[in-house]
């Protein structure tokens, strides 16, 4: 069975479950096809969702050369952590609850997405996969994958940028673009 308790609570007090039975039936999938598979090798980039083990959540951002998420099989997908902030929110998530949700979105061809949830888990190597960038991976067991229907996906034109991957120039990763640390020191003040 798919989806949650409370999914199916809302479908049945919103009249939707005719709707949302066709879309689990149709459209959802406890591993990855062959197309679902081409499609994460084409990527550059994906949001990744965690959440502690009391439910509090983060969502980030990954990115890499297209293919920087490799599929293993069918029910396996693993993708490099490269040079961050050293915050470790994601994985620090991850290792107090494996539960993860990924969406790819082709913004630039064919305006689609695909979510894919599953359990991750750190792993320092990975046999087969090098990446001189990647600190360590992590591996996900693929429990469902669906897709993103394209109806409020934007079109966008891709551009050149150069960039610098694992830096700590501050230039490059943008300083402090929201002003948080001026932020802090006011309403320490």
């Amino acid at each position: 069975m798919y989806g949650s308790d409370g999914e199916r609570r809302l479908q049945t007090r919103y009249g939707t479950q005719s709707r949302a039975y066709g879309f689990y039936n149709n459209q959802m999938l406890h591993k990855l096809n062959p197309l679902m598979a081409d499609f994460i090798a084409k990527q550059q980039m994906m949001f990744i969702s965690t959440a502690d083990a009391s439910g509090n959540c983060d969502s980030s951002f990954r990115a890499g050369e297209p293919g920087f998420v490799k599929v293993m099989n069918e029910c396996t997908i693993v993708y490099p952590e490269y040079r961050g902030n050293g915050v470790y929110a994601s994985l620090g998530n991850i290792i107090e609850n494996p539960h993860v949700g990924l969406l790819f979105i082709d913004f630039f061809e064919d305006c689609i997405g695909l979510h894919v949830n599953g359990k991750a888990f750190i792993e320092e190597e990975i046999d087969g996969f090098e990446d001189v960038r990647a600190e360590r991976w992590v591996r996900i067991k693929v429990e469902e994958a669906y897709i993103h229907c394209s109806k409020h996906i934007p079109l966008l034109q891709r551009l050149d940028k150069e960039i610098h991957w694992g830096t700590d120039n501050v230039e490059y990763k943008g300083g402090d673009y929201f002003k948080a640390k001026v932020t802090n020191a006011q309403d320490k003040s």
